[in-house]
């Protein structure tokens, strides 16, 4: 059986101990990854800080002809990248290819850091004294990322870290790691010097070694809030920058003006693409005034018609999830949202995948749709992170937008309406930090930085794009003076200095 290992200073780096990984539309065990410990993160360190001597000398035309020769790779291997994404996650061979294209807009977004990066500068601040400002980079920084997307998410992440001049390690999800390492052989191809980028698999151990570790300076995380709320606390008690983005409960509003089957099929795409496994996916739905009843018609009928299967099937809109532990907590989930009183409108428990004998022990559920939802229910205060939706229904857009600020979470919301006045108020009152008007998902560009509020956020620091650059850097200012020669023995003010 294959052994996934770690990867450090350009080389597979073996270990002792070793976890499953399944494929999820099977149920079946497909390879072993090693459990990497706090030595295994000792070595990536070193292999990190050596690397970064030379790495962060290197010319800005060094990195960016690097980031374009990877950028080329990752379009040439697509395809096969989707499907190690495919086979670990269970989304769809699309879903995965789609997953990696975002992912390559940030890589583009690094490759023109060239134009992001020039400093400022001010002539004659005070007779004969200029300013001026640059940034450099921090030096060894980690990424700690989760299942849901493999190759995205660390894109966010280690192309704009490496092209400022860091060095970078990854710790990805145990789940499905293979994706992690076949960008570090592509950045191997594409010229990237050994030990700048490192990866590092295993479970809490790892993770803790690289909180705590001095010669690390930045850790980046996504994944859910307890564990943002935890790894920003260890990591900033140990001297480092932190990025901590955590989970969400993601609102989509839809009023009486809007389309209603231009809505449903939008929603439908948020809350059930990619198994509903998605940190920006529409888990709620509110449906305003008169919208509700024609709504929830055309949710229901839409949702009896996402076809589910293996990822690599053709045809298929929906995978399985990534365990059998999720499996279970989504169907427990709905069958208690039923005892709590809402009303099970499509039922996906139990779900079997009849075209596919080989699927019989996949972590498969069926999508489904809950009306009546109410504030108090588990299935609306909880984050389910499987394809479930609850409908909510209020009479006004004023009380959607109070439900929504009134929500622990605050990482993305939709609306959904004919109405630019309504759209204009629900985004400047809406205390949320990515929104979209009448678009589901809205996954900022790679040149907007993505980040929530609330919840969602643990600290103050975005992800990717100007806020990316200004994590993975620090600035410095230099005021300059050069003197005339009749100037160089003049005596000094002993008052605080001033411009004149």
């Amino acid at each position: 059986m294959k052994t996934i290992q770690h990867w450090i200073n350009g080389s597979p780096v073996s270990g002792t101990d070793t976890a499953p990984v399944f494929n999820p539309a099977t149920g079946q065990e497909q390879a072993r990854v090693v459990l990497g410990s706090a030595t295994d993160v000792d070595a990536a360190v070193t292999a990190a800080a050596n690397a970064f001597e030379t790495w962060s000398e290197s010319s800005l035309t060094q990195r960016t002809q690097v980031m374009f020769t990877f950028r080329q790779l990752l379009v040439e291997h697509e395809e096969e990248l989707g499907r190690i994404i495919s086979a670990e996650h269970g989304k769809t061979v699309d879903d995965a290819r789609g997953e990696i294209t975002r992912g390559r807009e940030v890589v583009e977004f690094a490759c023109g850091l060239g134009d992001v990066l020039k400093g400022s500068f001010s002539d004659q601040v005070s007779r004969g004294v200029d300013v001026h400002d640059f940034r450099q980079p921090l030096g060894v920084v980690a990424g700690i990322t989760p299942f849901n997307f493999p190759a995205m998410v660390p894109l966010w992440m280690h192309p704009i870290a490496i092209a400022t001049g860091n060095t970078f390690i990854l710790k990805p999800s145990e789940r499905d790691p293979s994706a992690a390492v076949f960008v570090a052989e592509l950045y191997k191809k594409a010229g990237l010097p050994d030990g700048v980028f490192n990866v590092v698999h295993g479970g809490k151990p790892a993770v803790d070694a690289i909180l705590t570790h001095s010669g690390i300076e930045a850790v980046s995380f996504v994944g859910s809030t307890p564990i943002a709320k935890y790894v920003h606390e260890q990591a900033t008690s140990h001297g480092k920058r932190v990025q901590a983005l955590g989970g969400a409960k993601n609102h989509a509003v839809v009023l009486p003006d809007a389309d209603l089957e231009f809505a449903a099929n939008h929603i439908i795409a948020g809350a059930y693409g990619s198994a509903g496994e998605r940190c920006m996916a529409v888990s709620v739905a509110v449906a305003v005034g008169d919208a509700a009843d024609g709504l929830v018609q055309v949710l229901e009928r839409k949702t009896r018609e996402v076809k589910v299967g293996p990822g690599d099937a053709p045809g298929t809109e929906m995978g399985p999830l990534v365990t059998k532990a999720a499996q279970e907590r989504v169907e427990n989930a709905v069958g208690v949202a039923g005892a709590q009183g809402a009303t099970v409108v499509v039922d996906g428990r139990g779900l079997k995948v009849d075209d596919h004998p080989e699927c019989a022990d996949g972590f498969f559920t069926g999508p489904s749709l809950l009306d009546h939802v109410t504030t108090e229910m588990d299935a609306y205060k909880e984050e389910l992170f499987g394809p479930v939706l609850a409908i909510l229904r209020v009479d006004t857009l004023d009380e959607a937008i109070a439900l929504i600020n009134a929500n622990p979470y605050g990482n993305g919301t939709a609306l959904f309406t004919a109405s630019g006045e309504a759209a204009r108020r629900f985004q400047r009152n809406i205390k949320i930090g990515m929104i979209g008007i009448n678009v589901p998902v809205p996954v900022p560009m790679s040149y907007y930085s993505f980040g929530g509020w609330k919840d969602s956020l643990i600290g103050d620091s975005p992800i990717h794009g100007p806020e990316g650059i200004r994590f993975y850097t620090r600035p410095k200012v230099v005021t300059t003076r050069w003197p005339q020669p009749t100037q160089q023995h003049a005596a000094a003010g002993f008052n605080f200095p001033t411009s004149s």
